[in-house]
C-alpha cells in the first residue's frame, strides 16, 4: 500500500513513507502527514496531555500508523472509546495494515470510514449502544485532519449533537415513558376497530401539511382568497391538506376542513386543541402511545400509527400477534411526523406552511391557536401580549427567518429545523412556503406558486415513500389475536409478580427472562432510560422493589382493555 521513498516511480497519488529516527513520516497529496523528525514520540506526547475525563468518545481523524493511541489507551478507563476515522480509501487501509494487532487487542479502539455522519452515529450505537458516552473530545495525533479538515469537523460536531440528543431522549423517557406505556397499552383496545394508517392513501394529490406557527396565519389568509367558499370544506378540493392538532383551531376559525389531522400529544395539553370543533368530522391520525381520549374527538374512529419511544420486547411482540398499527420513526415532533405522513400518503407535490421552529416577542403560535387565545383572554393592565420571560428565556437566541427578518429560537427548534432539513430536504416533492419560519433545507416559493402546484401545476409524480408492508391482521382476525396477547402479557406480569412476591420460586434465569420479557416496566428509570440492553441485574433488591410497583397498574390496564373489546 504504502510506498517507499526510495523505490522507482512511486505512485503518484500513493502515500509516500519515510523511515525516520523513530518510526516513519508520511507524505500523500502533496502534505506532510507525520513529522519527519519523530513522528512517533510526538504523537505519544501529545496522547499524554490529553484530557481524561470519564464516559467520553474520542474522536481521532486520520490516525495513519497509530502513534499515539496505545499511550492513550492506557490512560481511558473502560467507560470511555477512541473511534478513529479515515476519509480516504488508501490511507484507510494503511491504518487497518499498521494498526491490525492493536485493533484486535483490544475493544475499546474502533477504525472505521469516515461516511455520512448518520451512517457513523449508527455505527457508534451497534459499537458501543446508546447512552454509552457522555461528551466527545476530538484528538489530532498526526495531520491526516488536514485533507478534510471541514468533513472531520461536520463528523464531529454530528457526533457532540447525537450524544446531547441521547441524553435529551433519556432524560424525556425518564419523565413521560410510564405515561407513554400506559396510554398505549389502553390504545390496544382500539385495535379492533379502529384503522391503521396503511389503509389510508391519498393517490396522487398534492398534500399542503400545516404546522401551528406564527406564519400559519398568511398562508390560511393567501388561501381563503385563491379557494371559494366550497372549496374550502374540502370535497371538491384537488389538494390534501394534513394539519398538527394544534392547527385545528386556525382552520375552523377560517373555516377550512382538513383531511386529516395529526396528534402525538400523550398528556392532556392537547386537548384543548378540540374544543369547539365538536360538529366536525375530522380524520385523525393518532399515535398510539397519545392520550387515550384524543381518540375519543372528531368522530371517534382515528386511523392508529406507531412510532417506537423505546427498543421493548412488547412491540415486537404485537408486531409478530400481526396487531402493531403501521411504525413511523419517532421524529419527536408532530410537524415532523405530519410531513412524514404526507411522504407515506400521498405520490403528488408537498408543501409546508406553518412549520416554523421559531417565534417572535408576541407571537408563538397562530392566532386562533389556544396559547395565543388564552393570552388574549388574560391581557390585562398588568399582563401584555409581549411574553418577555418566554421569549428571552434563558437558551433563546436571535436569528434570522427564511425571509431574512429577525425571530427567535431555541436550540430544541433548532434541532428540530435540521431533523427535518435531514429527513425532507432530499425529496424533491417538497416546497416551503415562503413565511415567517427558519429555514427548512427546501426550496422555498412564495403563495402564489405554492398554490398554483397545489392546483396540479409543475411537478411529476413520483411514488409515494411507503413502509414496509404490514403485517397486521385482517379485521376478522384483530379480536381473538389481541384476547391472546393480553392475556399472555398479563399471565407473564402475574408469574413476575407472583416470583417477586416470594409465592414462586424459580429459578434465577426464569426471573431474569421474566424482567427482559417484561422490559417495558423498568424501562423508563432513570439508570436504564436510553440504554439499550442495560439493566440491573435480578439480584438488585432496589431494581426488583421498582418493578413490583410498576406490575399491578398494568394489570389493572390490561383488565380494563380486556373489557373494552368488543364481543
Amino acid at each position: 500500500m504504502a510506498a517507499s521513498g526510495n523505490a522507482a516511480n512511486p505512485g503518484r497519488d500513493a502515500p509516500r513513507q519515510f523511515k525516520t529516527r523513530r518510526g516513519f513520516s508520511l507524505s500523500y497529496q502533496g502534505k506532510t502527514l507525520l513529522s519527519t523528525v519523530d513522528p512517533q514520540g510526538q504523537a505519544e506526547r501529545l496522547a499524554g496531555v490529553v484530557p481524561v475525563l470519564g464516559r467520553t468518545l474520542y474522536l481521532c481523524p486520520s490516525p495513519l500508523y497509530g502513534y499515539g493511541l496505545p499511550r492513550l489507551l492506557e490512560r481511558i478507563g473502560d467507560d470511555s472509546a477512541i473511534l478513529c476515522v479515515e476519509q480516504d480509501d488508501q490511507l484507510l487501509a494503511l491504518s487497518a495494515e499498521a494498526m491490525g494487532d492493536l485493533l484486535q487487542e483490544n475493544s475499546k479502539l474502533r477504525l472505521t470510514k469516515a461516511e455520512k455522519p448518520e451512517s457513523l452515529c449508527a455505527y457508534v450505537r451497534r459499537t458501543w449502544g446508546s447512552r454509552r458516552f457522555r461528551r466527545l473530545e476530538v484528538i489530532r495525533l498526526s495531520g491526516g485532519w488536514q485533507l478534510a479538515p471541514e468533513r472531520y469537523e461536520t463528523l464531529a460536531e454530528v457526533l457532540r449533537r447525537e450524544i446531547a440528543l441521547d441524553w435529551s431522549n433519556a432524560l424525556t423517557l425518564v419523565k413521560l415513558g410510564r405515561r407513554y406505556l400506559r396510554n398505549a397499552l389502553r390504545n390496544l383496545g382500539l385495535i379492533p376497530s379502529t384503522p391503521s394508517l396503511d389503509e389510508l392513501s391519498f393517490g396522487g394529490a398534492p398534500a399542503l401539511v400545516l404546522g401551528a406557527g406564527p406564519s400559519l396565519d398568511g398562508v390560511l389568509d393567501g388561501l381563503t382568497k385563491r379557494l371559494k367558499d366550497e372549496r374550502l370544506s374540502g370535497d371538491s378540493r384537488r389538494f390534501k391538506i394534513i394539519c398538527v392538532d394544534t392547527a385545528l383551531p386556525a382552520l375552523k376559525a377560517m373555516n377550512i376542513k382538513p383531511d386529516l389531522a395529526v396528534a402525538l400529544e400523550s398528556q392532556h395539553w392537547n386537548l384543548r386543541d378540540f374544543i369547539g370543533l365538536g360538529d366536525w368530522s375530522v380524520p385523525v391520525a393518532m399515535d398510539l402511545s397519545a392520550l387515550p381520549a384524543t381518540g375519543e374527538t372528531l368522530g371517534g374512529r382515528p386511523y392508529l400509527f406507531f412510532t417506537p419511544w423505546a427498543s421493548l420486547g412488547i412491540f415486537k411482540r404485537l408486531e409478530a400477534a400481526g396487531l402493531l398499527p403501521e411504525p413511523f420513526p419517532p421524529l419527536g415532533s408532530v410537524g415532523l411526523t405530519a410531513a412524514a405522513l404526507a411522504r407515506r400518503l400521498t405520490s403528488g407535490p408537498i408543501l409546508i406552511g406553518g412549520i416554523d421552529f421559531s417565534f417572535t416577542i408576541d407571537s408563538f403560535h397562530a392566532r386562533s391557536a389556544p396559547s395565543r387565545q388564552e393570552r388574549l383572554r388574560r391581557q390585562n393592565r398588568f399582563l401584555s401580549l409581549i411574553s418577555g420571560e418566554s421569549a428571552f428565556r434563558r437558551g433563546t437566541f436571535a436569528t434570522l427567518s427564511k425571509t431574512g427578518l429577525p425571530v427567535r429560537s431555541d436550540p430544541a427548534l433548532r434541532g428540530y429545523r435540521d431533523l427535518f432539513e435531514r429527513e425532507f430536504s432530499r425529496d424533491p416533492r417538497f416546497r416551503d412556503i415562503a413565511g415567517s419560519g427558519l429555514p427548512l433545507g427546501l426550496e422555498i416559493v412564495d403563495q402564489e406558486a405554492a398554490f398554483d402546484l397545489l392546483e396540479g401545476a409543475g411537478i411529476e409524480q413520483t411514488p409515494a415513500i411507503r413502509g414496509k408492508p404490514s403485517s397486521r391482521l385482517p379485521p376478522s382476525g384483530l379480536k381473538p389475536a389481541l384476547e391472546a396477547f393480553i392475556h399472555r402479557e398479563r399471565e407473564a406480569l402475574i408469574t413476575l409478580r407472583g416470583i417477586l412476591l416470594g409465592e414462586i420460586a424459580p429459578a434465577p434465569e426464569a426471573l431474569e427472562r421474566l424482567l427482559d420479557e417484561c422490559g417495558y416496566l423498568w424501562a423508563h428509570f432513570p439508570d436504564c432510560a436510553g440504554a439499550e440492553g442495560r439493566r440491573p441485574p435480578g439480584t438488585d433488591l432496589s431494581f426488583l422493589k421498582r418493578v413490583r410497583a410498576e406490575i399491578d397498574p398494568c394489570v389493572t390496564i390490561f383488565d380494563a382493555v380486556r373489557s373494552m373489546i368488543p364481543g
